[in-house]
């Protein structure tokens, strides 16, 4: 194996025994992104010379015996809507096309105390608004199983970048299913971490009471691992948990005896594809064969969870992009007739047709006479679907469900339809709603070879028996299948 093809659980064990340096590690990893990005087009910025000034710099930590992170030296991909001091962070958008920010999200910090390496910014749909990232302004990322495929989104660069060996291991954030629904569509891991559990602070603003910053990675091993470093109560996030956080990689364990798994019928039923169902099935009974129990349950009020995300996100939506007005950073449109025509043409030049669809659609919703008929009841829905997920936990110890209703789809095929794009979502939106944590791990391939996921979603803050079930299927199912690029 190349060194780029190591999960970072084991790339960690080596760097700390002194059998690699991170420097090498890195020279791997962009040596692989040179080989293979311009076919899958995960990343939009990445910087060499600051990278490897990283590696060195953790090298000399290792060296020194000064940190014990078990990051230290493994090089990380990051979203392009999470910021980084002097790295352009565009949200894949005209609007922050030359945007370089003064600070450093949480996130980042974090890493960076850890000696982890930037490999580079990675693509998205743009302000995170898409399920395929064909919304980025500046390109389309392709799926590495096959490149005439989405790779799924508003993650797919991260997700990309991990399935293809370009980054060991990544950052995406999760407001509808955005980490989740992409790693099912790259046959990689990724966990929607529980709402409040890492800083959202210097995170692009989408919809503030759904998103959620999240690792990938091509293991569950590794998934823990990234989650571990960034996890954590963050005084400059005002939704971040004041709580204390165990250590993930340290609690895996894959014994599954007496763990109680829901099965909702729901999620099984029309809109999901009957080969992906299947797989998903077949994986819960590998469980069962491990000593785990499948419980049939009910929540009800799914079929309302698609519409009622999508309205209060462009709600929280159209509040939050009100901020991109060519005044204060980013895009300013030329030649305009005063200061009202300069926000117009701004707005309308800056923001592509998802981005304006959405904003338009949330300032909709919270106008006066729509407020009440809709907002308020996707709200009120929002308690109903909490509390369904609340009474099912009191049965069961997880539920699991498809991540992606179907496989990746081809590129162009949905971008005329909206509605069948966000149809997407539809496994994996409630997750936010309820404020839950969840993984989608690989569980099967289409006939043509495309990965199907797995979502396995627990209660509040129990990251650890969602990823140890994770950790139980990925034993029997068998670990990461590389695609041939």
């Amino acid at each position: 194996m190349k060194l780029y093809e190591f999960p970072a659980y084991k790339l960690s064990e080596m760097l700390r025994n002194k059998e690699i340096s991170s420097r090498e590690l890195t020279e791997a990893v962009f040596v692989r992104a040179d080989e293979v990005d311009q076919k899958v087009e995960a990343y939009l910025s990445r910087d060499r010379e600051a990278a490897l000034k990283m590696a060195d710099a953790a090298d000399g930590m290792i060296a020194a015996g000064k940190n014990t992170s078990r990051l230290c030296g493994i090089p990380v991909g990051i979203k392009d809507n999470i910021s980084t001091t002097g790295i352009a962070t565009t949200c894949a958008s005209k609007m922050l096309e030359n945007y370089v920010p003064v600070f450093n999200a949480t996130v980042a910090d974090k890493l960076e105390a850890a000696g982890c390496v930037f490999s580079g910014k990675l693509n998205m749909d743009e302000f995170a608004m898409g399920s395929s990232t064909e919304n980025s302004y500046f390109k389309t990322t392709k799926n590495p199983f096959n490149l005439g495929c989405v790779p799924g989104g508003s993650s797919g660069g991260s997700a990309a970048a991990v399935s293809s060996c370009e980054a060991v291991v990544a950052l995406g954030s999760d407001t509808g299913g955005s980490i989740r629904q992409p790693s099912s569509l790259c046959g990689v891991v990724g966990l929607k971490p529980t709402y409040g559990s890492v800083s959202r602070y210097g995170l692009v603003a989408f919809a503030s009471s759904l998103d959620q910053i999240g690792p990938i990675g091509r293991c569950v091993e590794d998934v823990a691992l990234l989650q571990d470093e960034i996890q954590g109560h963050d005084p400059m996030d005002a939704t971040s948990a004041d709580r204390s956080y165990a250590s993930l990689f340290d609690g895996l364990n894959d014994s599954v005896a007496g763990l109680k798994i829901g099965i909702p019928s729901e999620y099984f039923g029309s809109g999901v594809k009957h080969e992906v169902a299947e797989a998903v099935m077949t994986a819960v009974r590998e469980l069962e064969k491990r000593g785990a129990k499948a419980v049939p349950i009910s929540l009800p009020s799914t079929g309302y969870a698609l519409s009622a995300y999508y309205i209060i996100a462009c709600a929280e939506a159209s509040s939050n992009l009100a901020r991109f007005d060519g005044v204060k950073y980013g895009y300013r449109a030329k030649d305009c007739d005063g200061l009202i025509d300069m926000y117009e043409k701004t707005r309308s030049e800056g923001f592509g047709r998802e981005v304006k669809r959405r904003i338009m659609l949330g300032t909709f919703v919270l106008s006066s006479g729509y407020y009440d008929a809709y907002y308020k009841k996707a709200k009120l829905l929002q308690k109903r679907i909490q509390q369904e997920f609340s009474d099912a936990f009191s049965s069961v110890d997880v539920i699991v469900t498809p991540t992606s209703p179907f496989e990746a789809f081809g590129i162009g095929e949905k971008t005329g339809d909206p509605l069948s794009m966000y149809a997407a979502d539809i496994c994996t939106v409630t997750v936010n709603i309820a404020g839950l944590p969840a993984v989608s791990v690989p569980c099967g391939y289409s006939a043509k070879g495309l990965p199907y996921g797995m979502q396995i979603i627990g209660r509040k803050f129990d990251e650890q028996t969602v990823l140890n079930t994770a950790l139980a299927h990925q034993r029997a199912f068998g670990e990461f299948r590389r695609p041939e690029l």
